[in-house]
């Protein structure tokens, strides 16, 4: 069979514009209430924990994980429950979500004491008190991958630093600031799941994060920094795979069907935390960036702040036109700043008209640049013919659903296609097929 994955060091050279890169983060102000959505990662939503009136502390569960495939929610603040109601979500769900007004006392749960770990079933029940989930955007719950189908299998850790979006720099900051809770979650996971190594990836272009990785590692021969080249999307977890091990996930499969698993730093260094404090996941660091916002700066919110909030405490411009939650490439585009930030948000630029503004399509050119440039060497001009014809089995031969979204295809294209856009329509269409009609 083809190895698709040999060209992934295409992508796109995207500019970096990491101004933040060496601004040490700040943590914002309790705020008056935060949003709750009871739905913050992959899987099944959470019911919610408590009703109208209730007393909450700082790491109080408010929304029970739904199943295996989820995860619980805690409150990061102290005070009262104001209301349970439903939100509409920028992916376009309405979602019940948990309110609670804030005393100001911050208060923690005494119920919230370090776990203790000593193999895998342990690990994934500290990883499930956590409420953690993947925090580099993609919020799938950490406990279910620390629960591969066949462990033995498994032998490697990456941890993903890529951070390869323009703008986003929360992850590097991490590494600079926590680095004694990255080593202790790394250490935990490893020893806990019987991995024979680590590799810790990072982008060439956080070279100070780079080096202290280094310098802790480097007397452990089973640890391994490998730096990357700075071109998106090198943190896509199925090249990052084939980068630092020239293993294949395949088709279908999960990154341990290659003998891996994938870790973004952040989410391994809140376990670290968390094995540490007892404190479960309910701040985030977001990096705040964009030409429409006055103080760009890496901030530690607690999860449920109102968007609107976030861009206050920084500042944004009278001409603000667009909010992304997330980077330009892969971020979504907020429809009300009274939204939350989530679990799995780790940016959010502001931009004005300029920036903003999306020239309008032209037509294909046939020139071939977006397939020259797909990390995953699909094809997204046949795609988007299969899609027009809505023709699922031509799409199936195409691979279409190995498309990661990544919007390298949209940025190279010289005609500014919705190029993107067109493969996620096309790949929803295919599985829909596949599944006889069910998304």
């Amino acid at each position: 069979m083809f190895k698709r994955l040999k060209r992934s060091a295409l992508g796109a050279a995207v500019p970096h514009e990491k101004k933040t890169s060496g601004m040490a983060t700040v943590k914002m102000p309790v705020p008056e209430k935060i949003i709750l959505p009871m739905q913050q990662h992959i899987g099944a939503p959470c019911t919610p924990a408590v009703k109208k009136g209730d007393a909450v502390l700082v790491g109080t569960v408010v929304g029970k994980a739904g199943g295996f495939v989820s995860a619980d929610i805690h409150s990061g603040v102290s005070g009262t429950v104001e209301s349970i109601g439903t939100l509409h979500m920028s992916n376009g769900r309405n979602v019940q979500t948990v309110v609670i007004k804030a005393d100001g006392n911050q208060t923690p749960d005494p119920a919230c004491v370090p776990p203790e770990v000593k193999d895998q079933q342990s690990l994934i029940a500290a990883a499930q008190a956590c409420g953690l989930v993947g925090l580099g955007g993609a919020g799938f719950p950490t406990a279910v991958k620390f629960s591969p189908k066949d462990l033995s299998a498994v032998d490697t850790l990456i941890i993903n630093g890529a951070e390869c979006e323009p703008y986003i720099t929360a992850d590097n900051r991490e590494f600079l600031e926590h680095s004694e809770t990255v080593m202790r979650g790394i250490a935990a996971v490893k020893e806990n799941l019987g991995l024979k190594r680590v590799i810790i990836a990072i982008e060439r272009n956080k070279p100070e994060a780079i080096d202290l990785m280094f310098s802790l590692v480097k007397n452990d021969p089973d640890y391994t920094v490998k730096p990357l080249d700075s071109r998106y999307p090198q943190g896509a977890e199925k090249i990052l795979i084939e980068q630092t091990t020239g293993r294949e996930v395949p088709r279908g499969g999960l990154p341990a069907d290659a003998g891996v698993i994938v870790m973004n730093v952040t989410t391994v260094s809140t376990l670290g935390r968390f094995l540490e404090t007892g404190m479960p996941l309910t701040t985030k660091r977001l990096t705040v960036d964009g030409d429409a916002v006055e103080r760009a700066q890496n901030v530690e919110v607690i999860i449920g702040t109102p968007i609107g909030d976030v861009l206050d405490f920084c500042g944004v411009r009278d001409d603000v036109e667009k909010v992304l939650m997330g980077g330009p490439m892969m971020g979504t585009a907020v429809c009300d700043t009274d939204s939350p930030v989530l679990k799995q948000n780790n940016a959010l630029l502001a931009f004005g008209p300029s920036m903003a503004h999306l020239s309008a399509p032209g037509e294909c050119i046939r020139c071939g640049s977006c397939i020259n440039a797909c990390p995953m060497g699909l094809s997204p001009v046949e795609i988007a013919t299969a899609y027009t014809r809505r023709d699922p089995q031509r799409l199936d031969k195409l691979m279409t659903d190995l498309c990661i979204g990544c919007g390298t295809c949209s940025y190279v294209c010289p005609a500014k296609r919705p190029v993107t856009q067109t493969m996620n329509l096309a790949k929803a269409f295919m599985m829909a097929s596949r599944n006889g009609g069910k998304k």
